[in-house]
C-alpha cells in the first residue's frame, strides 16, 4: 500500500465514514465497516482512529467545518444585512440541504450520539456556538459595510437564524416537499429580516457581545 501523510489519512477515512453514516446510520456503522469503504485494511483504521468515538467526533468536526465555511462563503457582505440575511439563507438551503437529506440526519443524529456520549457534550455545544459565531460576525460585517444598525444584538439575530434553519431542515427530512419548504423558507426569512429592523440612520448596533457598535451622524 502506497505512504499517505497522515492528514491525507485523516481526511480519507473521515470521508469514507460520512458515506458510510450516510448508508447505515450512527449504530450500525463499525470502524470495519468505514475500513472496508475506505479500501485499507482494518489496522490501518484503527491506527489513525482507535476507536468509534473518535471518529464519531472527527466526522461531526468535519460537519460542522463545512457548514460554518458554506455559511460564511455565501453571505454577500456588500448590500447590506438585509441583503446577507436573503442570500446566506438561500444558499445554506440549496448547497446543504435540498438534495442532502441523509447528510443532515446524520449531523442531527450525531449531534444527539455527542449530548448522550461522557466526554462529547461540549461538541454539541461547539457546534451551535460554531455556526451562530460565524453568522453573526457576516450579519456585523454586512451592516457595517453599508453603515447600517441592527434593532436586535448580533449574537441574538444569529442564533433564531440557525434555529430557524434547524427547525426547516428536520421538517424536510421528515417529509421532503421542495416547494413547500422553499415557502416555508421564504416566510422564516422575512421575520428574520423583520427581526433585524435594518435601519440605514447610523444609529449604534450591537456585537456580539453586546457593545455598542456603529456609527453616530
Amino acid at each position: 500500500m502506497p505512504y499517505i501523510e497522515a492528514s491525507a489519512r485523516h481526511r480519507q477515512l473521515v470521508a469514507a465514514a460520512r458515506i458510510a453514516l450516510a448508508r447505515e446510520g450512527v449504530g450500525n456503522t463499525s470502524l470495519r465497516a468505514v475500513a472496508a469503504e475506505a479500501g485499507v485494511p482494518l489496522g490501518t483504521m484503527q491506527y489513525v482512529f482507535p476507536s468509534k468515538e473518535l471518529l464519531l467526533r472527527a466526522v461531526l468536526e468535519d460537519v460542522i467545518e463545512e457548514t460554518a465555511e458554506v455559511f460564511r462563503a455565501a453571505a454577500d457582505l456588500d448590500g447590506g444585512l438585509e441583503h446577507a440575511l436573503r442570500r446566506g439563507i438561500a444558499e445554506f438551503w440549496s448547497r446543504l440541504v435540498e438534495g442532502r437529506g441523509n447528510m443532515q440526519v446524520i449531523q442531527h443524529e450525531l449531534t444527539y450520539h455527542a449530548l448522550r456520549s461522557a466526554g462529547m457534550e461540549g461538541l454539541a455545544r461547539w457546534q451551535y456556538e460554531r455556526y451562530g459565531a460565524v453568522v453573526a460576525d457576516w450579519c456585523q460585517q454586512a451592516a457595517q459595510r453599508a453603515g447600517e444598525s441592527c434593532a436586535v444584538p448580533f449574537a441574538q439575530l444569529a442564533r433564531l437564524v440557525v434555529a430557524n434553519l434547524d427547525g426547516l431542515v428536520m421538517q424536510y427530512v421528515s417529509d421532503p416537499h421542495p416547494a413547500r419548504s422553499r415557502q416555508d423558507l421564504e416566510a422564516v426569512t422575512e421575520m428574520l429580516v423583520a427581526l433585524a429592523g435594518v435601519r440605514g440612520d447610523g444609529v449604534v448596533a450591537a456585537d456580539r457581545a453586546g457593545r455598542p457598535y456603529g456609527k453616530k451622524r
